[in-house]
């Protein structure tokens, strides 16, 4: 194999023939080129597989899928075949399209199963039930949207793809410090310790910790990905996985059954498009709330000359923010899935003359108030991951999945070796409740039998006169569609490169509560104190979000690759 890799973990794959130790540079990551294809993900082994797929004659979509499967063995925070997410494609050629895995609330699901006789979310010893218990995983989507996207645009065989997953589960991958730190928290292994089947998974056989440097061998799921790789979707959704799950779900009080998988369907869905300063952004449609949400940012900020306000300047930042604080509350008012709520007024909030009154609402010297009689937002995980593609074609692949919570609901499947996600939390639990502290009971996201929970992944490529031009975008939960707003405007009105748009300090406001989050290095004191002279209130965090880009230059065919310096396992690979 000849292609270069941008690392910073020590891990060493066996199919790797040649790494080069990670290049850092003062001001950031920088991104690594090369004329044939880039992958940039949370994983360096995963965008390494990628790369080989593209190598060997695949294509972005069938690199997205094989970087996809490993990621479910090598980054078990967010990458996985328990959970679902979103895929946004964009073809040299011009074709546009999204595939919808968003997981769905269980057959047997009802609005209020989580409240108690008082009308409260119920709670057991380690947390509220509908983020902390067996029923909050919804059916998986992660299988079923991978294959739908190569049923339609792969070239490779379905098995080539999903091999070298398997070789990594069998032969084992190196303990990162990182996961050794997540595995060993003390929160983390009193949630793994609820149940046999993940301390089996995460810790050696007489219970004692893997050490950084540590190998560690993943059986039971590599004869899970076997049988996705024989069998196909049906290897996860029929057959011998789906008892596993199904069984497991019945001994421990559990909503999912052999129907609820056999029934669960990915969808093929008309991707948001958006003009901005004469670039097209391609994201995704609800029941991500992605799409429409930036599309509906750029359009307010589209009105202003962000290029001589300047980059991080006070000012700057003071728009950014109302202009987050204005869509948020939108996002909480409207959005769901499309499926049960056919009202959505999509068309309204993705004009330019909606943007244009939310515009002329924003005071320049002083913040509105996010006014308790509106939306509040429900917690929504940050630990999400994100990966870009690019093929020697100049066609694209921008893929976010999760699992919801950091290592999702922490249940692995008796004997299938993998994760459940807690992805039923994104659902409003409490129908008819909306405060300032954090609740929300709007009607478009509250639980209904198969409805897929709203979002925040905001895969997004950005194309110009018809050709894809950069993909991005990155787990962060909320924070997520403002992350890709900033990473965006970064590139096309500051003229940064991918790298440096990925490595710049980042802001987030999701109208409540009422508090703009900085990043803690970046943003000058001077700045802070002017920006909260207008009347902001700030909350310092260490980092937003963690974004992974390519580029693809238009006129020379090169391409670049950047991976966020904040993901500390991640990398981007070229060749």
């Amino acid at each position: 194999m000849n292609f270069i890799s941008h690392r910073k973990s020590l891990a060493i794959f066996s199919i790797i023939l040649l790494l080069f130790s990670s290049i850092i540079h003062a001001d950031g990551r920088i991104a690594l080129r090369g004329n044939n294809g880039a992958v940039a993900s949370s994983s360096l082994i995963a965008s390494e597989v990628g790369i080989q797929v593209l190598q060997e004659g695949g294509n972005a979509v069938d690199a997205a899928i094989a970087t996809a499967f490993a990621m479910a063995v090598t980054h078990p925070t967010a990458g996985n075949i328990g959970g679902g997410g979103f895929l946004i494609y964009h073809g040299a050629d011009g074709e546009i399209t999204a595939f919808d895995f968003r997981e769905k609330a269980p057959l047997t699901s009802t609005k209020d199963m989580y409240l108690d006789e008082e009308g409260n979310v119920k709670s057991n010893s380690i947390g509220a039930e509908n983020h902390f218990s067996i029923k909050a995983v919804g059916v998986p989507g992660t299988v079923a949207g991978l294959a739908l996207a190569h049923k339609r645009l792969g070239t490779k065989k379905w098995g080539d793809l999903v091999s070298p997953s398997i070789q990594l589960a069998k032969e084992g991958i190196p303990i990162t410090w990182k996961l050794h730190d997540d595995f060993n928290s003390p929160r983390r292994k009193a949630w793994f310790g609820e149940y046999p089947s993940s301390v089996k998974k995460f810790y050696k056989g007489d219970g004692a910790e893997y050490m950084a440097g540590d190998t560690w061998v993943q059986d039971d799921l590599a004869k899970t990905l076997q049988r996705i790789k024989d069998h196909g979707k049906d290897g996860f959704y029929k057959g011998e996985t789906a008892e596993l799950i199904a069984n497991f779900m019945a001994d421990n009080g559990g909503l999912i059954t052999l129907e609820d998988l056999e029934k669960y369907e990915a969808i093929e869905r008309d991707p948001i498009v958006n003009d901005y300063r004469g670039h097209t952004i391609v994201s995704m449609p609800p029941p991500s709330s992605g799409g429409i949400i930036l599309s509906e940012m750029l359009n307010i900020l589209e009105g202003f000359d962000l290029t001589k306000i300047g980059h991080n300047s006070a000012q700057y930042l003071h728009i950014l923010t109302e202009s987050m604080r204005r869509a948020y509350a939108d996002r909480a008012n409207y959005l769901g899935d499309p499926d049960f709520n056919e009202d959505m007024p999509i068309k309204k909030l993705m004009s330019k003359e909606h943007a244009a009154d939310l515009r002329n609402s924003i005071n320049m010297n002083l913040k509105s108030e996010s006014d308790p009689a509106r939306f509040a937002q429900l917690y929504e995980s940050e630990e999400t991951t994100h990966f870009s593609v690019v093929d020697k074609d100049g066609n694209m692949v921008s893929l976010t999945y999760t699992l919801e919570f950091g290592y999702g609901s922490h249940i692995v499947v008796k004997d299938a070796g993998f994760l459940l996600n807690n992805e039923m939390g994104d659902f409003n639990a409490v129908p008819g409740l909306t405060n300032l502290s954090g609740r929300i009971g709007t009607t478009p996201n509250q639980i209904r039998p198969e409805q897929r929970m709203l979002s925040s992944m905001t895969p997004t490529i950005v194309a110009k006169n018809g050709i894809p031009l950069f993909a991005t975008g990155t787990p962060g939960g909320k924070t997520i569609i403002n992350t890709t707003m900033q990473t965006i405007l970064n590139v096309i009105d500051h003229g940064m490169t991918i790298a440096e748009s990925i490595e710049a300090p980042r802001i987030h406001h999701q109208w409540l509560p009422d508090v703009t989050s900085f990043e803690r290095r970046g943003i000058s004191p001077d700045t802070r104190k002017i920006y909260e002279s207008y009347g902001h209130k700030i909350r310092e965090r260490n980092s937003i979000g963690s974004a992974m880009g390519v580029y693809r230059d238009p006129e020379t065919g090169v391409i670049s690759g950047a991976a966020d310096s904040r993901a500390e396992d991640g990398g981007v690979a070229v060749y």
